[in-house]
């Protein structure tokens, strides 16, 4: 049976983890440093883009101290090219047989994507307690998740998918959430212009904003 060996201290290391979309590899240091000088820990590179591998490979390499992970991973190449790369951990918007079989063979984290009771289902038999919750917005938002959650008591989320400063309390006051994924201190504006030192700020005022409804 799968387990996820190690994704219960990585998910506990942030109420937010970013949702990074890197156009381009040159942007990938400087923007995960402005994410670290904000309080960020924990990072998700999704691998949407052409120059995404290269810069998840840059990042592993010259930040090993950092918890980085590989997102949108969609099958057993991309799984082993991100693993290779130095990824910590995986993740996935669903979850195919083959990956699930392929994230079996492999003792890297995998948390494997859900958005119906009868895929958080498949994939809790499949020996999996942490999964992503997403498109969470699209989806229904946390009345969605509340009712999902709710027969499914063993398990834990990650909801990611249009959440933001405006709804980040919703998710974070559910005891079955364990963190979120977001990239809204990313403003595209700031990115496009190398502006780190705002999206530093952006982010010290999300985990801030994340400690404080925890109180």
């Amino acid at each position: 049976m799968a387990v996820q060996n190690g994704l219960e201290p990585i998910l506990a290391q942030s109420s937010i983890i970013p949702v990074i979309n890197i156009a381009s590899a040159e942007d990938a240091l400087p923007l995960i440093d402005a994410l670290y000088e904000g309080g960020m820990r924990v990072f998700e590179i999704t691998l949407r883009t052409s120059g995404s591998l290269q810069a998840l490979k840059q990042v592993c390499q010259h930040r090993p101290n950092l918890l980085v992970g590989a997102g949108s991973v969609l099958d057993a190449r991309q799984f082993d090219a991100a693993v290779e790369a130095g990824a910590a951990f995986l993740v996935s918007p669903g979850a195919t047989d083959a990956l699930i079989a392929h994230a079996a063979r492999n003792s890297q984290p995998w948390l494997p994507g859900a958005a119906s009771a009868s895929e958080m289902m498949r994939l809790h038999a499949a020996g999996y307690s942490a999964i992503k919750y997403f498109p969470a917005e699209a989806n229904g938002g946390i009345k969605s998740l509340r009712a999902l959650a709710a027969p499914l008591g063993n398990l834990r989320f990650c909801p990611t998918g249009g959440i933001n400063e405006n709804n980040l309390h919703d998710y974070l006051s559910e005891p079955f959430v364990a963190c979120v994924g977001g990239s809204w201190m990313l403003r595209p504006d700031d990115v496009a212009a190398q502006n780190w030192q705002s999206i530093a700020q952006a982010t010290r005022d999300a985990l801030a904003l994340a400690d404080s409804l925890k109180n």
